[in-house]
């Protein structure tokens, strides 16, 4: 098994994996057991069981579930699966994905690629690719989960949160992954935008004003009644929280709105868009 590694700078993860470890430990010389014998019987090594208990990878469910059965720990160490569940993920991956469960309502407008909340899978794994320097295999994986877990509040029968999201044509055309991976993205374009909380538009790139050239971004109203922004560009994720700055993004929102055309127009050009991939 390649293990996770542990973000040591991220305070809130360092806390869970080193509780986390710990207890792996204590199970472990409970039975009776040196690292190299757990790591025999649960069937990994013994340089990753050292690095899962030093808190530098974390482990994954099966190991977890290995461990639980070898410790004859009736399902306590399996129970650790929910706390390392979301600290496997990047800590602006985390707190982007509480905001999103904290929201009533999301709008989002994007025109450099489809809004991650969108992606499908293979989509995904192409704009991931694209980045240089290159992630690695682990970590390219756990972007990619991490972008799974976070879709999973868009569904066809769920009423809240509502969505708005606005794409710039651009990125309906842009080819990230080739043809295959673009009808495929499309199509699931379509889908998403026949659920019954969500409004899917496009701003067409013939159309001569367009408010969103500053780059994208999202407003999230919260269930507290408070909105707040999310921008990120290159490697920096910032959240805004100063009214005034996120009353300048609502308003710019709204006329990007106005601007782009209405869900039926946009699922017709997106269909045309298709037809023609």
């Amino acid at each position: 098994m390649s293990g996770w590694e542990a973000g040591l700078d991220d305070e809130e993860a360092g806390a869970v994996m080193r509780t986390v470890a710990r207890q792996l430990k204590l199970w472990r010389e409970a039975a009776g057991l040196t690292q190299p014998e757990f790591g025999a019987a649960i069937g990994y090594g013994e340089e990753l069981v050292s690095s899962v208990e030093r808190g530098r990878r974390i482990p994954r469910p099966e190991y977890l579930d290995a461990a639980d059965e070898v410790c004859g720990a009736g399902g306590k160490i399996a129970a650790l699966k929910q706390d390392v569940a979301e600290v496997r993920y990047p800590k602006k991956v985390r707190d982007l994905k509480k905001l999103e469960a904290e929201a009533v309502e999301l709008g989002a407008y994007n025109n450099s690629v489809v809004h991650g909340l969108l992606q499908t899978m293979e989509y995904a794994r192409a704009v991931f690719s694209a980045r240089r320097p290159p992630f690695t295999p682990d970590e390219l994986e756990q972007r990619l989960s991490a972008r799974v877990a976070r879709q999973e509040i868009v569904s066809d029968t769920a009423v809240r949160p509502v969505f708005s999201f606005v794409q710039c044509e651009s990125t309906l055309r842009r080819p990230i992954g080739g043809r295959t991976v673009m009808r495929g993205q499309l199509e699931r374009l379509l889908e998403i935008a026949k659920f019954p909380n969500v409004d899917l538009q496009v701003l067409p790139l013939g159309h001569e004003e367009n408010s969103g050239l500053a780059g994208s971004f999202r407003l999230l109203r919260l269930k507290d009644g408070t909105t707040v922004g999310h921008v990120e560009v290159q490697h920096i994720s910032r959240v805004i929280a100063d009214p005034k700055e996120v009353q300048l993004l609502d308003m710019r929102y709204g006329t990007i709105r106005a601007q782009a055309l209405s869900p039926r127009e946009s699922m017709a050009l997106i269909e045309k868009v298709l037809g023609e991939t």
